[in-house]
């Protein structure tokens, strides 16, 4: 059987970005404490090296900035570079003044850096929901040409579990987009993330096999992978937080780089463009059985 190639995706920020750390450490102090996000990403990158795969890495403009000779490795070593945004500000959150302002810098910074378009985003934390569909019309008039923002699944900072499980084109009122949603299967009527993250750290490494097997063969779709530099750091500073932060943060820390390489070896990976290019139909829709935008809760 012809194996899928899935997307490998990074989103690069540093330990102290993490959305659950905002009550934590100010935006004020982040120039302040050691970054570790350079050497983890160097890390990937060899890893990915060694196995031959490309991959998508969504990096944070305030990383691109201060670094952007990671982002010029990144990109010289053959993979996508997409926006992770500028200051890891929840998008619902933000007024769209504020969030146009935040993209438009990241965007700015990235092909600075490259000296190349960057085409895709991904808002932190997932964080384009019911309260932010505006935001993909800005992503639209900003130039950007998909979005792997929305995930359909019930969680307590985001989601939108009525949504389409597979890409598909985005008519708006700015124009179109093509939405990669976060890869889910659907166990009765819930979708379950297996797209990795938190997901991939602390379930059982069989859990995303499961799923991603589901998904490549029973499906036939490619599946959207995604992690973070500092998953792969167990060594990083702990920082003050509540127990759920902490699990959510910290478990598995010490696993999770043997997982990947575990990953690598039972699936194709490539960059989000090669796969969309792949598998894309030009006239895909939303799928018939998803709720059309705007959602109504």
């Amino acid at each position: 059987m012809t194996r899928v190639l899935n997307a490998m995706t990074i989103d690069v920020e540093d330990y102290f970005h993490v959305s659950a750390f905002d009550g934590v450490v100010p935006r004020s102090s982040w120039a302040t404490l050691e970054c570790r996000v350079e050497r983890n990403t160097d890390r990937l990158l060899a890893i990915f090296d060694e196995a031959g795969i490309k991959g998508t890495f969504f990096v944070l403009g305030w990383v691109a900035e201060r670094y952007p000779a990671l982002v010029q490795r990144i990109a010289a070593a053959g993979h996508e570079i997409a926006s992770h945004g500028y200051a890891h500000r929840l998008v619902y959150d933000l007024t769209p003044s504020m969030f146009r302002d935040d993209i438009r810098r990241s965007k700015a910074v990235l092909e600075e850096a490259t000296n190349a378009p960057v085409a895709g985003y991904r808002a932190p934390s997932y964080s384009i929901t019911p309260r932010s569909l505006w935001a993909l019309d800005i992503l639209i008039e900003e130039g950007f040409g998909y979005d792997a923002s929305i995930f359909p699944i019930h969680h307590d900072r985001y989601g939108i579990p009525v949504s389409a499980r597979y890409p598909y084109r985005l008519q708006r009122q700015s124009g179109e987009l093509i939405e990669v949603p976060g890869s889910t299967v659907q166990w009765g009527p819930m979708n379950m993330p297996v797209a990795g993250g938190g997901y991939f750290r602390i379930f059982p490494y069989e859990w995303t096999a499961w799923g991603i097997r589901r998904i490549n063969r029973l499906e036939q779709r490619a599946a959207i992978f995604y992690l973070h530099p500092w998953e792969i750091d167990p060594d990083q500073p702990r920082l003050p937080a509540g127990m759920l932060t902490r699990v959510r943060h910290y478990r598995n820390l010490d696993a999770t780089e043997a997982r990947l390489k575990r990953l690598i070896g039972d699936f194709e990976f490539g960059p989000l463009r090669t796969v969309l290019r792949q598998t894309f139909s030009p006239s895909m829709t939303a799928p018939a059985g998803a709720a059309p935008l705007p959602y109504h809760w």
